[in-house]
């Protein structure tokens, strides 16, 4: 499914559940806040985003605990998660999705190559974190960032529907 029939999925999901989304962003710069204002209709759904593109953000908005960053750095499963916590409650909404990652071209490193990126899915009850490793040039790898973010998402209001909201 394309990003966009993939956003409108998703929005319907969250209205039909009557959920309220944030995002937290790194590499993928706004793309995937982007993505989903624009579907019409979105403002019933979304709430909005921090673009935490520097450490320095992702710690004095997003209160990603500096121990975090220091042990497992910015691209890590660990950050991606306090991300999308941090997000959800200073939004107040009921899910939220992070990306952290590099997109490229440079900026990678043998334990954290380029194309390397971590999204992060936290609602009330639980969290998850999915991990990828892109082929592609930074635009591909934002936008295959984007579409994976969407279908964790995706996926997980599926998931939901099936437990009645639980």
């Amino acid at each position: 499914m394309s990003a966009v029939l993939l956003a409108q999925a998703v929005g319907e999901r969250l209205q039909e559940q009557h959920l309220s989304l944030a995002v937290a962003e790194s590499c993928t710069g706004g793309l995937l806040a982007a993505g989903i204002t624009d579907i019409p209709g979105s403002s019933a759904y979304f709430a909005g985003g921090v673009i935490a593109y520097s450490n320095a953000v992702k710690e004095r908005v997003l209160l990603v605990p500096s121990y975090v960053l220091e042990r497992h750095g910015a691209v890590s499963a660990e950050t991606a998660m306090a991300m999308a916590r941090s997000v959800r409650g200073l939004l107040g909404v009921d899910l939220a999705l992070a990306i952290t990652g590099v997109a490229g071209p440079a900026g990678g490193t043998p334990e954290k190559p380029v194309g390397l990126v971590y999204i992060a899915l936290a609602w009330a009850r639980g969290e998850e974190c999915r991990r990828f490793l892109w082929t592609g040039n930074r635009h591909e790898n934002r936008l295959w960032s984007v579409q994976a973010a969407l279908e964790l998402l995706h996926d997980h209001l599926i998931t939901l529907s099936g437990r009645g909201n639980s």
